[in-house]
């Protein structure tokens, strides 16, 4: 390539002695880079998914090239202009390739601050316009690129909840694709459409809106902020250990998604996640933070995102989340899946005759599934049963299961004496309640954004910002409330505690116990299968039945003037 881009310098710039020396050196150190940061990218798909120390160095050698690429090419833009014919949307591919490092970074190390940073580089692109003359050449693969970099920049934008920057992205992206397909007389028109489709129901999914008194969408954030969980109070006896890792497993049939991510997904991460920091105060680059300079707080837990995994792909994350756990840490597993419910009758009650939860089935082995259509005697093989997490419970394991047959986990055994839990939604919703199971899972909305579930389930489908604020602040008090009154029970289990000094982990589980307590005072969950369930099982006089909790769900309720909705005196109702 480096000799190409000489023969285009001498038809250029006319007889090769012509050209400086100076000048003909910055062409070929600009070749060099450009050619090695290609070769280290595209490296970069072949490292291993899971373990979170390989990758590093190889990361590091990328961002040091493509630093250096993207500082040459600022430097030396005139000469790159004249010499090498260098076009804009070459600089566009450069700044998107680091947008994208950036991303992956992020996906590697669950640090919201380098979302930041693909941020800035993607929106470079748009703001100067790098890619706007791509449409003037006759080379569809390079508008292929224009249109993924839209695609990639969407993601960054959902992730970091900038929901007004997303609508304009997907107007610009719609006429892109229009221009395109009316261009070239592609095959993946049906595609790039189906994207704008999966994005439009994405920025949807939210069943309530907050209104400015202009009428603007307040965008609500559901990150950990400084105040988001409620504080341990002087004397509470709770454990120390630290929620170390996360695997967030999305397997629902129907389910919005976009990317690879599902919403459920989408809501789960961000409950694990704190409010980004801007990068720029903190540190220099990936991996290159100064040893005295000692971060003001602990990092997010590290996340494995799996979509639609195999069984053998969910099993090997967890093994690798697993043997890197390091010591006093907690594992969590998130499974948001479709309930696969046992074919045959059993005599047992064994950790394999509940069924559980859907993994996708690679089609290499149709004989399998033949063979297990024949005999009902035969567990289900494209199913991960509560049985396949018992070798993980030798150490500290929280387990939340969002399903149709999540009561699958309620029959665990703690065979380890470790910090077990396991956070059962409801295996159905009452029929008079709108079916939102598409736009994501009620019980997992309560987990990320309990406010805006229970104006759901109250009727309410908008909302002033005022209200929508003083309703928060009230809502705060009630999980300081929820947090004593566990952290004073007589009854609790102690796995319960054990798990409650982590923030995070506190945090899900206040409100659990507060999406559990309102399910149980409303009027149409009348069902046991309607209210969520855990294991070990929670005191529910103490907590998800507590008197005044429930005076205070009426409270709240009377605030938002739905108070009709609730039973008025639920425990002469049990």
């Amino acid at each position: 390539r480096t000799e190409l881009a000489l023969k285009e310098i001498m038809s250029s710039g006319g007889a090769e002695d012509d050209i400086p020396q100076a000048e003909r050196k910055t062409v070929t150190d600009f070749c060099y880079l450009l050619d090695k940061s290609k070769q280290l990218f595209n490296g970069l798909r072949d490292l291993p998914q899971y373990g979170q120390k390989q990758w590093q160095s190889y990361f590091g050698r990328t961002f040091d090239v493509y630093t250096k690429l993207w500082k040459f090419q600022q430097q030396h833009r005139q000469v790159l202009d004249n010499r090498y014919g260098l076009k804009r949307w070459q600089i566009g591919e450069i700044a998107s390739k680091i947008g994208q490092l950036y991303y992956h970074y992020y996906l590697r190390t669950s640090e919201t601050s380098y979302l930041n940073e693909a941020f800035s580089f993607y929106s470079a692109i748009r703001q100067r316009s790098y890619y706007s003359q791509v449409n003037k050449e006759d080379r569809p693969e390079l508008v292929v690129k224009k249109l993924r970099y839209y695609a990639r920049f969407i993601v960054v934008c959902l992730l970091l909840n900038k929901m007004d920057v997303v609508k304009d992205l997907v107007k610009e992206l719609s006429d892109e694709i229009e221009d395109y397909t009316h261009r070239f007389n592609t095959e993946d028109q049906v595609e790039w459409n189906l994207v704008l489709q999966e994005v439009a129901a994405f920025i949807e999914a939210d069943p309530v809106m907050v209104l400015n008194d202009d009428n603007t969408i307040v965008i609500t954030s559901n990150r950990l902020s400084e105040t988001g969980a409620p504080l341990l109070e002087q004397g509470m006896i709770v454990g120390q250990l630290a929620l170390a890792d996360a695997l967030i497993i999305g397997n629902c049939n129907n389910q919005v998604k976009f990317s690879e991510l599902t919403i459920d997904m989408f809501r789960m991460l961000q409950a694990l996640e704190r409010e980004p920091m801007n990068l720029a105060s903190q540190m220099n680059k990936p991996g290159m933070q100064e040893s005295t300079e000692k971060p003001a707080r602990r990092e997010n837990p590290h996340k494995y995102l799996l979509y639609k995994p195999t069984f053998s792909q969910l099993y090997t994350f967890l093994a690798a989340s697993f043997k890197e756990l390091p010591a006093n840490s907690v594992l969590l597993i998130y499974l948001s899946a479709t309930g696969v419910f046992p074919s045959g009758r059993s005599d047992s009650e064994g950790p394999y005759d509940f069924g559980g939860v859907l993994t996708n089935s690679n089609r290499d082995i149709i004989n399998g599934d033949a063979l297990h259509k024949r005999s009902q005697s035969y567990k289900e093989m494209h199913c991960l049963h509560p049985g396949d997490l018992y070798p993980f419970t030798r150490k500290p394991l929280f387990i939340i299961v969002d399903s149709s047959n999540s009561v699958a986990y309620k029959n665990f055994t703690n065979l380890f004496g470790q910090p077990l839990v396991c956070l059962l939604s409801p295996t159905a919703y009452p029929k008079a309640l709108q079916d939102q199971s598409q736009r994501g899972s009620l019980f997992t909305l309560f987990l990320n954004n309990p406010l805006m579930a229970f104006l759901f389930v109250s009727g309410l489908s908008s909302m002033r910002r005022g209200l929508w604020e003083k309703c928060q602040d009230y809502l705060r008090k009630i999980n300081r409330d929820i947090a004593q009154l566990l952290t004073h029970s007589r009854s609790i289990d102690q796995s319960f505690l054990q798990f409650f000094g982590d923030e995070f982990l506190r945090l899900l589980l206040t409100r659990f116990i507060f999406c559990s307590a309102t399910m149980r005072m409303h009027k149409i969950f009348r069902e046991t299968r309607n209210y969520p369930e855990s294991y070990p099982q929670l005191p529910r006089d103490e907590t998800v039945e507590n008197p005044h909790l429930q005076k205070h769900i009426l409270e709240l309720a009377s605030i938002l003037d739905v108070r009709n909705v609730f039973l008025e005196n639920t425990l002469d109702d049990y």
